[in-house]
């Protein structure tokens, strides 16, 4: 999304509404898909022969569904409750058993510029690695808005090559699984979501390994969907279909947002001692994760 003309006048919510109907437009097909999945599924005939209602696991067992594959039928019900296919009534906490990613990152760092916030989430940090930053969209945004942080980029050798050679950002070529650079901070945007919970850990723990402790000021910052945090702050439903749209759509390639407690179980298997939820990006939020 090119930010162009008179922007700015626009407010920051306005344009965070805006870009969460732009992700349901983008994704809209989704639901379609998630439709005829259910229908082929038999889960409307099912939740009818239930009495109308069924929680998850209740829809699992009557449409003989193998339980490893209850996390991926309440990723397909949410998008067909937040679309208004299906309603919920009531949630048991046991039914929760290139071009375009630049424009994405001039937003992401637009947004957090206008946010009295981003100084707070900067305040104090020296240096930050940017991991899987590409070709340093964020990494030179946040260089040039906060001039004492040194910022790296971490990528993949093919993906450095094509970086622009000089300026204030350095890029290092490596693998974010077998080592991350030193830094007081590490920025992971859009990154988790790629990755099932036992590799995000092992990211976790590189990260970990490249911070000093929490005391010192060592964090890692995590750009990324919170599923069902707008519904809990009683904030824009549009925010909500757009996380669940995108959550299933990422389903195809292995991937996929995570609900807090997800976020929670994962950061406490790495090893961290705790975490903070800024939710100040729309459908996404900021994820501070301290050692």
């Amino acid at each position: 999304m090119a930010l162009t003309g008179d922007y700015k006048l626009i407010s920051t919510e306005d344009m965070l509404q805006g870009h969460a109907e732009l992700c349901i437009h983008a994704y809209g097909f989704v639901k379609s898909m998630a439709l005829k999945c259910a229908i082929e599924l038999g889960i409307p005939g099912a939740i009818h022969g239930n009495g109308g209602g069924a929680t998850l696991g209740e829809l699992a067992t009557i449409i003989a569904l193998p339980p490893s594959r209850l996390p991926r039928l309440r990723r397909l019900m949410r998008v067909l409750t937040v679309s208004g296919v299906f309603s919920v009534q009531h949630q048991q906490p046991d039914d929760s058993a290139g071009d375009g990613m630049t424009d994405d990152s001039r937003f992401v760092v637009e947004v957090l510029l206008r946010e009295g916030r981003a100084r707070d989430v900067f305040s104090g940090v020296r240096s930050m690695v940017d991991v899987g930053g590409g070709t340093g969209t964020i990494a030179k945004a946040i260089a040039a808005a906060f001039p004492h942080v040194e910022c790296s980029v971490l990528d993949l050798p093919h993906v450095v090559a094509e970086a622009p050679a000089g300026g204030e950002v350095r890029f290092i070529e490596g693998d974010m699984f077998e080592h991350i650079p030193p830094a007081d901070a590490v920025l992971l945007k859009s990154v988790m979501h790629d990755w099932r919970d036992d590799e995000c850990v092992k990211i976790l723990r590189r990260c970990k390994e490249a911070i000093p402790s929490r005391e010192a000021g060592g964090k890692v910052i995590i750009i990324n969907m919170v599923v069902g945090s707008e519904k809990s702050k009683g904030n824009s439903t549009k925010k909500e279909e757009a996380q669940a749209l995108y959550d299933l759509f990422l389903m195809v390639f292995e991937g996929g947002e995570r609900e807090e407690h997800e976020w929670e179980k994962i950061f406490l298997e790495a090893g961290f001692s705790g975490y903070s939820i800024i939710p100040m990006l729309g459908i996404r939020s900021i994820i501070e994760v301290y050692p």
